[in-house]
Formats: structure tokens, C-alpha cells, sequence
């Protein structure tokens, strides 16, 4: 069993560098990070881990003092939920700027609440802070913490200052799992991608219950790729939410391209991806290149028609996007395509309920024997060709790894099998062997002939 780790909030209006903060915390450059204000809007968690002491850390948007309708009002409504459910707030002020209005509006704000505060005076390097930190005081949280976020300094002294809030004795002892048995019993990964405003974010707020991501009719609200963990009927899942992929000749800005390579490491990340399409523009280029780059990832895919409860003509629609998935992607037949509303509700147990099938079939092993005499039907049933006069002989066929399954095909020049029977041989896998639409990989291993030269 795992223990709820204590939690760190960092507030702070924009550009003070909260995010920087955040990667240097977690180890790793998670957040994104740019000299623009407002880059962070959605609040992103991480696991930290100094001096024998684990905690989670969150990111928060810059908090802006804005009509709570706007977006940068909903980026603030997340900001505050995160102080309220923290254990400590680190509220980050720029040592370079000074003491400015919107810093003592929060000061007045984090006064209010019940989180224990901790004050950090950020780019402090040298003594290009002194001055930041002698109005810091008027703040009224006690004497700073002078850090530099950028290099590194000062995180001991903050450290220090979170230290009693965030130690917890250990009374579980830690449980030893078998690494495979952990992984197919642990936290669904499950990824959700797609095109800007196919409602990514609305759904992962109706899974979660609660508004945890920020929404609007704006396109492109979504910049960070958030992991949130949960529970479905008991079973626990880490649902990632990320940006919108737009086709690559339309995104020239270079934070929506940091966006997208952020996105595509939540690919990586996931075991699962559900590639979101909205039900009134049906299925578009893009879509099928997106979901080609899972596929090649190796990751288990899902097809998810959203918004359906407002679609025209669903019946045409469905088997459209159907016949168009067969033509487009044909390395996988049979992708699960299901229908789903962000705002009713509908289809996400079923959408939830297949992932975790999905999952099974991506972490299935074959025992060799039963593959094997698969593998001996097949040839019989189909002989693999004799290019050029020279026959092949494929020996046997084994099972490498898992989660993507792959296989290796050892034989007399089965290097020479053509593309046809190669798919033929995958196609049965999947079709025969309860792997169903996850991604298989063929490869091939001929013994080197000596007299070849």
C-alpha cells in the first residue's frame, strides 16, 4: 500500500518562475517553461524526493486577478483549489521586480486561507535580490527564503523551511512486487490526445467528476500534458490529459511546438491512448496521423467519437469513421471505435471498461507451446512462398516481450519472406491469439549463411 504523500503548492503571479521551480524540484523538465508570462495554466503535479523525504509538488498557473468567467479567472479558480488542498503553499515572488500589487493581493489572499505559507524570493542569484527580499518582509510571512531556481541555489535553506510540513514518519513497510505483476496490476495508463477543442479536457473532467482541468470554447487552452491519478470501480487509473495536435505545418508558435513534444511524451508514457474525435467533423487527416504515431509507438489504441449526444445522421457517421479507419490504418484492423459525451456522461464506463481490456491483450504472453502450434496450423494453412526458386523455411516463432507484444520468426531465409506474408502471420496473432487491435511487431532472424561469400 502506498502512503498520500504531503503536498506543495507554489502560487505566484506570472513569470516569477514557478515552473522552473517545479522542474528543479521534481529532477525533471516536466513543466513547460518559456520567458512569456502564462504559459502554466492547468496545475501539474510531480513526485519530489530530497534528503530522505518524498513528497508532491504542484504547479500552479500565475494567479492573475481577473473576471472569473475569462480564462485567466478559471486558471486562478484552479490555482486556489490547489492552496486549499496542500499541506504547504510556497508562494514564489521575482526578487528582480520587487514587491509589486498583485504580489500583496495574494499575500492578502494566502492570509486568508487555512494552508500554512512559506515566502520564496526566486532569481536571487549574487545579490541581485537583496533589495527584493528586504520588501518580501512586508508581506508578513517571516523572513524569505533567497533561492535561484534557474541555478539551483538556495534549495537546501527552502528545503529546510518546507521540512515540517512535508515529514512524515513511515509507518508502512514497503512491500516487494514482482515487476510484471506490478505492471499489469498497477494504474491504468491511459492517455487522451486529439485535435484542438474535441473536448479533451471537458472529458477528462466528467472521469474525474470534478472541473480539475480548465475548459472554454478556446482552442489550444490545454498546454502541459497532465497525469491525474484515480480510482474507477476500484481499480486505480492515471489519466492524462494533453494539448491538441494540430497539423504540423499550421503550428509555427514555438510554445504550441512544446506543447505537441509534450504530448507526444504522454504517448510514450501511456499504455493506452484514446484518440478523441469530435462527432461533428468526423474523422480528418490529422486524426488518422496522430493515431499512426501511437501505432508506431507501439501503444494500444482506442478510437473515442465525442459530443456524440449532438451528432447529425450517427448511424452513416459511425460506420464512416469505421470504413475510413479500415482504408487508413491498415497495419491494425479493428480498432475499438466507441461513442462517448463529454457533457452527458455517456459511454465512459464502457470507454474506461475497454481500456482496461485493451491493456490485458497489450500485456498478454502466449506460452510457446500454444504458439507454436498455432504457428505450425498457419503454415500449413497458408506455405510461405518460394521467391526467385528458393524455398523458405520458417523454424519456430517465440515471444520476446510484452506491452507491445513482439515476436521473432527464426528460419532458412526468412529475411526473404515479403511484406504479405509477414502481415498475414501478424494478422493471424492478433486474430487468433486474444490480442485483438494492439499493436504486434514481427521481426525476422535468418542464420547467416557461410557460403554466402
Amino acid at each position: 500500500m502506498s502512503r498520500t504523500l504531503p503536498v506543495v503548492a507554489i502560487v505566484g503571479r506570472p513569470n516569477v518562475g514557478k515552473s522552473t521551480l517545479f522542474n528543479r524540484l521534481v529532477g525533471k523538465k516536466l513543466a513547460l517553461v518559456d520567458d512569456r508570462p502564462g504559459v502554466t495554466r492547468d496545475r501539474r503535479e510531480g513526485d519530489a524526493h530530497l534528503l530522505g523525504v518524498d513528497f508532491k509538488v504542484i504547479d500552479t498557473a500565475g494567479f492573475e486577478d481577473e473576471d472569473p468567467q475569462s480564462l485567466p479567472g478559471r486558471m486562478r479558480a484552479q490555482t486556489e483549489a490547489a492552496v486549499r488542498e496542500a499541506d504547504v503553499a510556497l508562494f514564489l515572488i521575482d526578487a528582480r521586480a520587487g514587491l509589486v500589487p498583485l504580489d500583496e493581493e495574494i499575500g492578502r489572499w494566502l492570509r486568508a486561507e487555512d494552508t500554512p505559507v512559506v515566502l520564496a524570493v526566486n532569481k536571487a542569484e549574487g545579490r541581485a535580490g537583496e533589495q527584493g527580499a528586504i520588501e518580501a518582509m512586508a508581506l508578513g510571512f517571516g523572513e524569505p527564503i533567497l533561492l535561484s531556481a534557474e541555478h539551483g541555489e538556495g534549495v537546501a535553506d527552502l528545503f529546510t523551511a518546507l521540512l515540517p510540513y512535508i515529514d512524515r514518519p513511515d509507518d508502512e513497510p514497503e512491500v516487494d512486487v514482482d515487476e510484471e505483476e506490478e505492471a499489469r496490476s498497477g494504474p491504468l495508463k491511459l492517455a487522451i490526445v486529439g485535435r484542438p477543442n474535441a473536448g479533451k479536457s471537458t472529458l477528462v473532467n466528467r472521469i474525474l467528476g470534478e472541473d480539475r482541468m480548465i475548459t472554454g470554447p478556446e482552442a489550444g487552452i490545454t498546454r502541459d500534458s497532465i497525469a491525474i491519478d484515480m480510482d474507477w470501480q476500484g481499480r486505480p487509473v492515471r489519466l492524462i490529459d494533453t494539448a491538441g495536435m494540430r497539423k504540423r505545418a499550421n503550428v509555427t508558435d514555438k510554445l504550441e511546438k512544446l506543447s505537441v513534444a509534450d504530448a507526444r511524451r504522454a504517448v510514450d508514457f501511456a499504455e493506452v491512448v484514446v484518440l478523441l474525435l469530435d462527432a461533428t467533423r468526423g474523422l480528418e487527416a490529422q486524426d488518422l496521423k496522430i493515431a499512426d504515431a501511437v501505432l508506431q509507438e507501439g501503444r494500444a489504441l482506442i478510437i473515442a467519437l465525442n459530443k456524440w449526444d449532438v451528432a447529425e445522421n450517427a448511424s452513416s457517421l459511425f460506420n464512416g469513421v469505421r470504413a475510413a479507419l479500415e482504408e487508413g490504418l491498415a497495419q491494425v484492423k479493428g480498432l475499438p471505435v466507441l461513442t462517448v459525451s463529454a457533457v452527458t456522461g455517456k459511454g465512459i464506463d464502457t470507454l474506461i471498461k475497454v481500456a482496461f481490456e485493451t491493456r490485458e491483450a497489450w500485456s498478454r504472453r502466449v506460452p510457446t507451446g500454444e504458439l507454436n502450434r498455432w504457428f505450425e496450423a498457419a503454415m500449413e494453412r497458408n506455405p510461405p512462398p518460394a521467391p526467385g526458386g528458393k524455398r523458405i523455411k520458417p523454424r519456430y516463432l517465440t515471444q520476446v516481450k510484452t506491452r507491445p507484444p513482439s515476436f521473432v520468426l527464426f528460419g532458412t531465409r526468412v529475411d526473404l519472406l515479403p511484406e504479405s506474408y509477414r502481415r498475414y502471420l501478424v494478422n493471424g496473432i492478433r486474430r487468433d491469439l486474444g490480442f485483438g487491435a494492439v499493436p504486434v511487431r514481427l521481426t525476422v532472424r535468418a542464420p547467416k549463411n557461410p557460403f554466402d561469400r
